[in-house]
């Protein structure tokens, strides 16, 4: 019975502290045992380095992170300084610059981190939402990897050292800036130039989606005068010397998008009159390039940060349901509570397990997707890479939706609370998430080239022994089914062939998908499961 009381004595102090003092890794079992089975011989130095990051992100970079998200400290351009200069000042909150400074001095991309504990490390940041930090991360990663192979000259070779190892102390960070205003992930319909003048490859144009706006560098792509080929190039910010002086190299940041998420994260409009910018790999393989190692980096991403966020929600959701009281009783002991609590549970736990299960066979295919479906690689290596290709495209297309819904459901549990601001993260990770969905591929695109890659690979590999491929271990009768289903949607003609036939598919295309991928998180969560810890 409830009497009324002038001096309401209720707080939400048990469940904040409990939230406060929460460390990512080391109150996380499953995070520990899905790592140890998964990372095989790695383990060890795996959860030493863990053991060492997590107060940091979990207390610190947490808090900073949180700072920096208020809408009074966005970022702003200052386009001019008081002696109308044009300089395009970048202006960030503090906490995020310490933020960055701090975790990129972790050496993330150094030849000395093993592939394993950078994926920890980046995991437990991403438990924070993106904080400026997550694209950040993901578009230096992919620089690395593409300058790794194609750094060939003085200048290309002393970024790729800034960006691993740090120069003086200062490592630097990494950008891509491939959409433009017509095609957005139509990248061969780019239409940026580049032009060798005196020796010196020039970019002239417009971008229209540039994230972290404030990196040291920038993948870029452009076609070659005269040519309708896409290459890649890697260009500075800043020449050197000019960086102090606030001269920025040969383009101007025109405005800062006002995006639903993501908001700390400066994503930009851009014009470059003359950019001076080094090309990587052969000019007429850009779009493969870019692909085959930029986009795969940043798509694997999308699937980890997902399965981070997710972790996080669902785990302060479970907290909370258990301290809420209502109608004289816990909140978590309501049937319907019961079931929608074990669901959120369940889905973060799988996606995270599918993430390391697939980033587990993208490191046995040395880290690296090759453009095209591999014809000159024998049999067995090409099927492999290839269930890693559309595993990767699976993955973002289905983790990113179902984060976004699983964030929505832990805010629902919170009730009114769950959309305050100022009482939990969620709303801006829900923000974020959505914004996931969309990036390096919309889920549309990426469906369609699956069933694209699919007919294309059908002479060699049937749909069914791809499922099957990707399903080993799982149950015979559903990889049957499952593999029926697939060869039957494969044969349709096309999916960008207009009728009401190809509608039909595409909608069950779609929805077999994200059930595939399901079907490969599932195999992979029992996998761990298994494995005592």
């Amino acid at each position: 019975m409830s009497l009324p009381t002038r001096n309401n004595p209720y707080t939400f102090n048990e469940f904040l502290q409990w939230r406060k003092n929460v460390d990512y890794y080391g109150d996380d079992p499953f995070l520990r045992k899905a790592l140890k089975h998964f990372t095989g011989r790695d383990w060890e130095s795996v959860d030493a380095e863990a053991r060492k990051i997590s107060p940091k992100v979990s207390f610190r970079w947490r808090d900073m992170a949180e700072a920096a998200a208020v809408p009074e400290k966005r970022p702003f351009l200052m386009q001019y300084d008081g002696q109308h200069n044009r300089i395009d000042r970048i202006v960030r909150p503090r906490e995020t610059e310490t933020m960055e400074k701090e975790i990129f001095s972790e050496g993330l991309f150094s030849p000395s981190s093993s592939p394993w504990v950078k994926l920890m490390k980046m995991y437990l940041i991403y438990q924070n939402g993106e904080a400026c930090i997550a694209c950040p991360i993901t578009c230096t990663e992919g620089l690395v990897a593409i300058l790794d192979k194609f750094a060939d000259t003085p200048e290309t070779q002393r970024i790729l050292r800034h960006c691993r190892a740090g120069i003086d102390g200062d490592f630097a960070i990494g950008a891509q800036y491939l959409s433009e205003i017509q095609g957005g992930s139509d990248v061969p319909s780019n239409v940026l130039e580049a032009a060798q003048e005196g020796g010196v490859w020039k970019l002239y144009g417009t971008k229209f989606f540039c994230s972290a706006t404030h990196a040291d560098y920038a993948a870029v792509t452009a076609k070659p005068a005269g040519s309708d080929k896409v290459a890649l190039f890697v260009m500075p910010s800043w020449l050197p010397g000019d960086r102090e002086q606030e001269r920025r190299n040969g383009y101007t940041i025109d405005r800062f998008k006002w995006k639903l998420g993501t908001s700390e994260l400066t994503t930009a409009e851009i014009t470059l009159n003359g950019a001076v910018a080094y090309p990587l790999g052969p000019l007429d393989r850009g779009v493969a390039n870019v692909v085959g190692i930029v986009l795969t980096y940043s798509r694997l991403t999308v699937g980890l940060s997902s399965a981070a966020t997710m972790t996080r929600a669902a785990r302060e959701a479970v907290r909370y349901a258990s301290f809420r009281e209502a109608f004289g009783m816990k909140i978590d002991r309501f049937p319907m509570m019961v079931g929608q609590l074990r669901a959120m549970e369940r889905s973060a736990k799988r996606t995270t397990a599918g993430a390391f299960s697939l980033y587990r066979d993208f490191l046995d295919m040395g880290g690296e997707l090759k453009g095209g479906l591999g014809a000159d690689e024998p049999a067995g290596v090409r099927e492999k890479r290839f269930n890693v290709r559309e595993l990767i495209m699976l993955q973002k297309i289905t983790a990113s939706r179902d984060c976004t819904d699983l964030v929505h459901e832990a805010m629902s549990v919170f009730g009114g609370h769950g959309v305050m601001e100022d009482f939990s993260s969620l709303p801006r990770l829900y923000r974020d998430s959505a914004v996931n969905e969309l990036w390096e591929g919309p889920r549309n695109v990426l469906l369609t080239q699956i069933h694209r890659d699919c007919q294309r690979a059908a002479s060699w590999y049937r749909p069914s022994s791809f499922v099957a491929g990707i399903l080993k271990g799982a149950d015979g009768r559903l990889i049957a089914e499952m593999g029926k289903e697939m060869d039957e949607l494969v044969a349709h003609p096309s999916l960008v062939q207009p009728g009401e036939g190809s509608i039909a598919v595409c909608a069950r295309w779609d929805d077999f998908c994200h059930r595939l991928f399901h079907a490969y998180q599932d195999r992979a969560l029992e996998e761990a499961e298994r494995d005592p810890i």
